[in-house]
């Protein structure tokens, strides 16, 4: 049944509201944070590992940053990052 919450005779204008499929959607979404939670503990977990290990952190986060970008474009911002260092005299 299709209604709008808290409203036995809604305002023509307000869409009308499946409350299954609210729920569903609701319910997708709190799972998903849960296990971006769970994957977030995780990741921080082998931070502290890396870091145990003795590397540095920030320097692995910034791979992990620069392996999701494409060769090429990592490339030109390589490159263009040089030039604008040399013309700063760095």
């Amino acid at each position: 049944m299709t209604t709008l919450i808290g409203h036995n005779n809604p305002p023509a204008d307000l869409p009308l509201v499946d409350p299954g499929k609210l729920m569903a959607f609701v319910e997708r979404v709190e799972r998903l944070a849960d296990e971006r939670d769970t994957l977030s503990d995780d990741i921080s977990e082998v931070y502290k590992e890396v870091k145990g290990a003795g590397m540095d952190v920030k320097t692995v986060r910034k791979i992990i940053q620069l392996r999701r970008i494409e060769r090429q474009k990592r490339e030109m911002e390589a490159e263009m990052l040089a030039a604008y260092l040399e013309a700063l005299g760095m």
